[in-house]
């Protein structure tokens, strides 16, 4: 057998150990330490759900990867776990794969404990960033592998590995191997070899992250077809804020090991519940305010121009300093500034084709506004002059301390 990559290597030893493991009857098992008392609630909840992730805690060492996260995610959901390197996102998804065991807390998988489970076994399938295809063997060959190692027919397999090339459009390439494709058909033949054995759920873990940015976008509306013509439950994951929002279901935002934010797409970036997943999840401005009064989910704040509004807010907000979020899209210049208006002026700006963004200032304090170009001459504020500035009211938050 031909050499080929790490991953390729464990992929494929992975497959083999299952096949022999099926042959003898015996099976790896693993063992750690009780699931919590909530973990019986997790099984009579789950019938709904694809993965019921239950207080799960992982450490490496003295470092703790994972604190206590919980969340479920839904049957036929494209559900993304998003955040920067080291937020324990792989480490999840490396759980769901059954290559890490976590040391608390306990996995579901349509209500069956997934702990004890080995990988070969686990109706869950893996693409990696890499594709892990086998350069030896040739397009057809390598989605029949997995099918082969599970002991199908050879007339099934050979009709799924029909249906599964003709739906990423790859039949015209069957005899071809891998070094002969593009890195974006290399992509589409790890989805038909993952999805082949019609998982119970697909893991993605950075699929897209090796693509030039007009193939990553092409490859989003691939991804996005695939996941609602199959209906398998997609879990990706990614630290490209564009790709979740642009996919996504629902999205559980993580940082320092825990979830910060669970919401749809909408609820992540026009709510978002902390300074770190409004800096994280696109672009934001943080003002200094005087929250002066708090009701109801809304608070009553001095900005540093001076003005006094009331502008959404966490119902724990106290009164005393705070941090106020508004996008720079949501500031408006010149004759489109409305509500809460003031004078800035213009520092700096960057003509960027569809928009450009402006560095304002206004009593001594620096902010980000972006404008869309409806015209063909771009937009016409000089640097240096003084505008109206203005935003809504209801698109600023205060956010949680």
């Amino acid at each position: 057998m031909r050499p080929y990559g790490t991953l390729a290597r464990s992929y494929y030893w992975t497959l083999r150990r299952g096949r022999l493991a099926v042959r003898s009857g015996i099976g790896p098992t693993r063992r750690i330490a009780s699931a919590p008392p909530q973990a019986t609630q997790g099984r009579q909840m789950s019938q709904t759900n694809a993965v019921d992730v239950i207080d799960v805690s992982k450490n490496f060492g003295t470092y703790q990867a994972l604190k206590s996260i919980s969340f479920t995610i839904r049957n036929n959901e494209f559900f993304t776990m998003l955040g920067p390197s080291g937020c324990g996102k792989t480490t999840l998804l490396r759980m769901l794969a059954g290559f890490e065991t976590p040391d608390r807390g306990t996995i579901l998988l349509k209500g069956q404990e997934l702990v004890n489970i080995p990988p070969h076994k686990r109706r869950v399938n893996t693409v990696f960033q890499s594709y892990a295809l086998f350069p030896h063997m040739t397009l057809e060959q390598n989605v029949a592998f997995g099918l082969e190692n599970l002991g199908w027919e050879r007339a099934r397999i050979r009709a799924r590995v029909g249906e599964m090339l003709e739906r990423v459009h790859m039949s015209a390439f069957a005899k071809r191997k891998p070094a002969q494709l593009s890195g974006g058909q290399r992509q589409r033949v790890a989805l038909a070899r993952a999805l082949a054995p019609e998982p119970e759920v697909l893991l993605l873990d950075e699929p897209l992250s090796a693509l030039d940015l007009k193939l990553r976008q092409a490859m989003r509306d691939e991804l996005r077809n695939l996941q609602r013509d199959t209906g398998i439950t997609f879990v990706f994951v990614t630290h490209d804020q564009e790709e979740a929002l642009d996919m996504s279901d629902r999205i559980a935002v993580l940082g320092s090991g825990e979830v910060q934010q669970l919401g749809t797409p909408t609820e992540i970036y026009e709510e978002p519940v902390n300074r770190f997943v409004a800096d994280f999840v696109g672009e934001t401005n943080f003002l200094e305010v005087d929250v002066l009064e708090t009701a109801s989910g809304n608070a009553t704040i001095r900005t540093p121009f001076g003005q006094v509004i009331t502008v959404p807010a966490p119902r724990d907000t106290l009164q005393g300093r705070g941090t106020l979020s508004i996008r720079p899209e949501k500031i408006n210049l010149g004759d489109q500034a409305q509500d809460s208006a003031f004078s800035a002026q213009v520092v700096n700006k960057n003509y960027m084709g569809g928009y450009t963004h402006y560095l304002l200032a206004a009593n001594g304090v620096e902010f980000r506004a972006s404008r869309r170009n409806a015209s063909r001459e771009g937009d016409a504020i000089a640097v240096g002059s003084t505008v109206p500035v203005g935003f809504a009211r209801a698109s600023a938050r205060v956010l949680a301390s």
